[in-house]
Parts: C-alpha cells; sequence; structure tokens
C-alpha cells in the first residue's frame, strides 16, 4: 500500500495561547517496531494538550511536541513484530503525542479496536479518559461497588466518563459544577450535583452521608481544594490528583485529618506512564469496559466537533469552561490508500 510522502499537522509554534496552534506541512510518520499507522479520521482534545501547548507540561525524552493524546482511525502500516493488527482495521488508541495530524504512528499496545456502533467521533473521545478514569478512579482509587466518589469538574470529559462508569458499576457518586445547567447534566448521569459557586461541598458530603464522607476523590483542583477534600474523606479514604488548576502548592496542610482518617493521597500523569503500564490499562479496559462500550452503555458525551484545523477554537472553547463532555477534532484527509 502507498502512502503520502507529507500530512498536514498542527504545531505549537511556540508556547501561548491557543493562537499558537497552527497547521503546518510535515513528512507522514513511520511505524516504529510495535507500532501501527494510523490514517487519523478524528482526535480528542484534553487539558494536558492546552497544558503543553502554554509550555507548562513536563515532556520526558521521547515525547511528541505534536499535542494530541488520543485518536480514532484506520491501520495503514504495521510496524515489526505486531501481529494484534491488520491493514484496515478501525482502532482508537491512547498516543504518546501528535494526535492532531493526519497520520499518528502508536504502539500497537495502547490501541484498541472500535467498540460496535461507535463513531469516529465518539471513538476519539475514549481513550485519554477512560485510560485516565480506569487507571485512577478504580486503579489508585481502588474505587468498587457499594462506594462514594466524589468527582470534580463533573461535566468534564474526565467527570463525565467517571461518572457514567461509576453509575455502571454500582458507585455512589456526587460531582461538582459551577452552574445550574452543569448540575442538570450530573443529575441526568445518576450522580448528586454539587453547585460550587452556592454550596460548601465538605458541607455537602458530610450532611449526605451522614458525616461518613466518600471513599475516594476524583480531583483536578489541587492545592485550593486539598483541605476541603480532606474533610470530605471518609476513613482509609483515597484522594486522587489528576490536575493543579487551582494551584500545584499547598500551604497549611490539615495534617492531623491525614492522619486521624488514614487518608491515601496519591496521583498520577497519563502520558508519563511506561509502554508496559498504558498496555496493563488498555487489557483492562478489554476486558470490564469495552464489553459495556458495545453494548451502547457509557458512550462519550461530546460537545463539540471542529475542523482539525481550527484547533485553536477548540482549545478556546476548552479553556472558556462552558463545554460538557468531550471537544473532538475532525481531521481531514484526502489519501484513498
Amino acid at each position: 500500500m502507498s502512502l503520502p510522502k507529507e500530512m498536514t499537522l498542527i504545531e505549537i509554534t511556540t508556547p501561548g495561547g491557543p493562537e499558537v496552534l497552527q497547521p503546518r506541512r510535515a513528512d507522514v510518520p513511520v511505524a516504529g517496531p510495535g507500532e501501527i499507522l494510523i490514517r487519523v479520521h478524528a482526535a480528542g482534545v484534553n487539558r494536558p494538550d492546552a497544558l503543553q501547548r502554554a509550555g507548562k507540561y513536563p515532556m520526558k525524552p521521547g515525547m511528541s511536541p505534536i499535542p494530541g493524546l488520543e485518536v480514532a482511525g484506520e491501520v495503514v502500516a504495521l510496524g515489526a513484530g505486531v501481529n494484534e493488527y491488520a491493514i484496515g482495521d478501525k482502532v482508537c488508541a491512547l498516543t504518546n503525542g501528535g494526535g492532531y495530524a493526519q497520520f499518528c504512528a502508536v504502539p500497537a499496545s495502547q490501541a484498541l479496536p472500535i467498540p460496535e456502533g461507535m463513531d469516529w467521533v465518539q471513538a476519539a473521545a475514549v481513550p485519554e479518559t477512560f485510560f485516565t478514569v480506569w487507571a485512577n478512579l478504580f486503579g489508585l482509587g481502588g474505587a468498587h461497588k457499594g462506594q462514594r466518589a466524589l468527582i470534580h469538574g463533573g461535566t468534564s470529559g474526565i467527570g463525565t466518563t467517571a461518572l457514567m462508569l461509576c453509575r455502571e458499576f454500582g458507585i455512589h457518586a456526587f460531582a461538582t459544577a459551577g452552574s445550574a445547567d452543569k448540575c442538570a447534566a450530573i443529575a441526568k448521569l445518576g450522580a448528586e450535583p454539587i453547585n460550587y459557586r452556592e454550596q460548601d461541598f465538605a458541607d455537602v458530603i458530610a450532611k449526605k452521608t451522614g458525616d461518613k464522607g466518600v471513599n475516594v476523590i476524583l480531583d483536578i483542583m489541587g492545592a485550593s481544594y486539598l483541605n476541603n477534600n480532606l474533610k470530605a474523606l471518609g476513613m482509609d479514604g483515597h484522594l486522587v490528583m489528576l490536575g493543579f488548576l487551582g494551584g500545584g502548592k499547598a500551604n497549611d496542610v490539615d495534617l492531623l485529618t491525614i492522619l486521624g482518617k488514614r487518608a491515601v493521597i496519591t496521583g498520577s500523569l497519563l502520558r508519563a506512564r511506561s509502554k508496559d503500564e498504558k498496555a496493563a490499562i488498555a487489557e483492562q479496559l478489554r476486558e470490564y469496559v469495552w464489553p459495556v462500550l458495545s453494548a451502547g452503555r457509557c458512550l462519550p458525551i461530546i460537545d463539540k466537533v471542529y475542523e482539525y484545523t481550527d484547533a485553536a477554537q477548540a482549545h478556546a472553547r476548552m479553556e472558556g469552561g462552558d463545554h460538557i463532555g468531550k471537544i473532538v477534532l475532525r481531521v481531514e484527509c484526502r489519501y484513498t490508500g
């Protein structure tokens, strides 16, 4: 099969605002050993993309400078040693960067077949959020049936995914949001909404749980929420941190509460995990979550779709904070094979 020599991608021309995302021509990547080359039909937009664009995301050697952590498309080339996929297979994949492009090379172990009935846009909205939620809420946080969870940013891509999976696996969920519309969306997902502009979430959790607290908190705020999160945790609870929109350094931490509740504070960066760790998460998703998606449940909520050359507009919407669910880029490619 003949592939084009060049493609269009979206690059970060210099650290800055959404306007620094600009299209340029570049060579089509080559699938290395253990990799597949995907003709990208859609790519998800995520908060780490914006942090990378602003020059605030820690980049390790080997990470692509091109943004884009998840894609959906067709396999068009196989690297040495790949036998689990064939040319023409439809897949979605967690990338190591490079998703905002017409072609993207990814480790085959980080790809999964697109669930039956799911379109390109929906499939592109799955990998980053489902890998993140599974590894952190269910992995590090140990959430399981019969427990209680608090999800901050309940209408984000991560938030809506977490709430759907909580409902699917029998976890009583609470979630914070900052408007009536967002709280209504949370309620539709089966969780109890808390408007953080009008209520103290720790007080609400105490009242709703009879002062027992929640077993797991999935947090994107960091420092500004730390002590209130500790108040909301129950005994032996897990606070899992995914971001620091409210600051990355906390002062006056309530250490006595940590000791008294035997609280576990942890967190992770998905992109920094090893290839083997990501492969293990993919296999867990294949076993526990893929049957759910194939049955038409827990499908990603799509806020808005942009052409990939309008990535700057997509980033502006995400940072504006009005979106509910995932923002996705549709990727044009006239290559016919």
